[in-house]
């Protein structure tokens, strides 16, 4: 879905754990850069080339990658994207997330309790190798190159249009992006849609922080976020309803 001439929202839809799961990346591009904001889930690689495409875009024109942030959900098919390209492809992320999206750290909300558990809410008539497919998949998360840093004090900028905004909560070192001609808050997992309204995103590392990183949406002028879960938020002010939330927080 065009947002506006250079930035669109992405809708990959796919089962995941037995029920359709919809993500939204986003992509941004002028004449000489394309960025894809988050790279899906392992697999679904396929499905994001499918949906550039229909934007009119290519993997062989994009550019960059940036990485908001080290969930499975976000760096899923990051080296699939990257190994489908003839051209290399810069890879973007905070110091933070670096480690873990590189395999270095075991992913922070991976534990053992939790992939148990994630597990046992598979539909019960799941074959049990489908099963077992799916806990190696969590117990061994993929992984991929981060070759550039942004946010937390980094200088670099991986796009002249957008602005990286530091809000660390859903992760350590969580970032959004601000695209400034189309005044589009790429939220990730910071905010989130439920039920057609914008909150806090939910199943945060800090849920504290996470709140508080809300603070930093509020010097910028609004019209739309894209949410990673949710998809797009429209209102007459979304600058009001992310002051009530942090009011309400």
């Amino acid at each position: 879905m065009q947002i506006q001439a250079g930035i669109a929202m992405l809708e990959i839809t796919a089962t995941i754990m037995g029920r359709a799961n919809s993500i939204y990346p986003s992509v941004i591009w002028n004449e000489k850069q394309v960025i894809l904001i988050d790279t899906g889930y392992p697999g679904q690689a396929a499905l994001i080339q499918e949906a550039l495409q229909h934007e009119g875009l290519s993997i062989e024109r994009l550019t960059d990658i940036i990485i908001t942030h080290q969930d499975i959900d976000h760096i899923g098919s990051l080296s699939t994207l990257c190994q489908a390209s003839a051209a290399p492809i810069q890879v973007w992320a905070s110091a933070t997330e670096k480690p873990y999206i590189q395999g270095e750290r075991m992913l922070i909300k991976v534990t053992q309790a939790g992939i148990d558990q994630a597990v046992a809410s598979l539909p019960k008539e799941m074959p049990e190798s489908q099963k077992q497919a799916f806990r190696n998949a969590l117990e061994h998360p993929p992984t991929g190159k981060v070759d550039q840093l942004v946010g937390y004090g980094e200088n670099a900028q991986p796009f002249e249009d957008i602005t990286v905004i530091d809000t660390p909560g859903h992760t350590p070192g969580h970032v959004s992006l601000y695209h400034s001609p189309s005044r589009t808050l790429i939220a990730a997992d910071a905010l989130m849609i439920i039920d057609g309204e914008l909150t806090l995103g939910q199943f945060n590392y800090d849920n504290a922080a996470a709140a508080k990183s809300l603070q930093q949406f509020t010097t910028y002028d609004i019209e739309q976020v894209i949410c990673y879960h949710g998809g797009l938020y429209r209102s007459d002010d979304v600058n009001s309803r992310i002051q009530s939330l942090i009011q309400a927080t």
